[in-house]
């Protein structure tokens, strides 16, 4: 059933750089080839636009609106009016909202930086600033080292562990979900595969299950087939979570079938082919945002599936939170 959905959704473009997957992004190819923290850092920065909206918007305002750089923030906060930008440790609780025009230090607001930047809302705008502070101030403004030295703190490669010591310490970078963190990262760690084996190797296990994933192991019956029935939340990552059954899956399908050039073992694809079966802005077939039984008989793998509805978990979730 998965492999199918996997051949299916082969190749497909994308709006969004961070979700490629089958072809890495050839100026992301060239950065880190170069080793050049200031445009992997305006890189990753653009890809972090893309979470909370869909692809075709957020490209259509960086398109017209333009972002931020390395180079312009590091002018920006050389002496800066507000104290939080002091460091990366002292930014926090900035609440600077874009509409408003409002902040937690409104005396300095109209010397801060953070307004000036030109993203879609206030609250990409503090991310971009937590992200250049963590960068310089964490990574001693050397993304390349610090993500090598962060690996090799760790044991092998391709264990979880790997993706843990690169996702942990930035999961505390203003704004960003681990979701976009893991991908984007993964495609940081993927573009090189030939001066970086060891990079490729943990960037091809990096998986997210977000709800879209999860729902569709359900709906599919694929987690009660296992035993592996759980809610959608943490327990996705622990042990018989959702993470795990991707894992185990990958590990039977030969992704060179799909690309001669994959890896036979290709954790993030798979989950990545499920997810853009699924979401809005990919096929659009799964979506686990229509919680009915589905009776889509044009789904490629509708003579598979369990059809389950997803009422019990809606209602359990509502519950849930009227409860609590």
């Amino acid at each position: 059933m998965i492999g199918a959905i996997c051949r299916n959704g082969t190749g497909l473009p994308s709006l969004a750089p961070q979700i490629s997957v089958s072809s890495p992004d050839p100026d992301l190819h060239q950065i880190v080839r170069a080793r050049n923290t200031p445009p992997l850092f305006d890189w990753m920065v653009e890809t972090f636009s893309f979470q909370g909206i869909s692809d075709r918007v957020a490209a259509s305002y960086l398109h017209a609106h333009g972002g931020i750089t390395w180079h312009e923030i590091s002018q920006m906060v050389r002496d800066p009016a507000c104290p939080l930008l002091d460091s990366y440790w002292t930014y926090e609780s900035c609440r600077y909202d874009k509409t408003r025009r409002t902040c937690s230090h409104p005396r300095y607001i109209r010397r801060c930086p953070v307004p000036k930047a030109p993203l879609r809302n206030g609250h990409l705008n503090q991310t971009a600033f937590s992200f250049f502070l963590f960068v310089r101030d964490v990574a001693d403004s050397d993304l390349f080292g610090w993500i090598d030295d962060q690996l090799a703190a760790t044991g092998e490669l391709g264990d979880r562990s790997a993706q843990e010591a690169l996702v942990g310490p930035t999961r505390h970078v203003f704004g960003v979900s681990d979701k976009v963190l893991t991908m984007t990262l993964s495609s940081v760690l993927m573009a090189d595969r030939e001066a970086r084996p060891d990079w490729y190797a943990v960037g091809i296990a990096m998986i997210v299950v977000d709800r879209l994933v999860h729902n569709f192991l359900v709906r599919t019956g694929i987690l009660e087939q296992l035993g592996m029935v759980h809610p959608y939340g943490p327990r996705c990552y622990a042990d018989g979570g959702c993470a795990e059954v991707l894992r185990r899956v990958s590990a039977q399908i030969d992704a060179r079938q799909f690309d001669c050039d994959f890896p036979a073992d290709f954790p993030r694809f798979v989950q990545h082919a499920l997810w853009r079966y699924c979401a809005a802005d990919g096929l659009n077939v799964c979506n686990g945002n229509n919680i009915k039984s589905c009776d889509l008989s044009s789904c490629i793998v509708h003579s598979n599936c369990a059809k389950k509805a997803l009422y019990n978990l809606f209602f359990c979730a509502v519950f849930r939170r009227l409860k609590y």
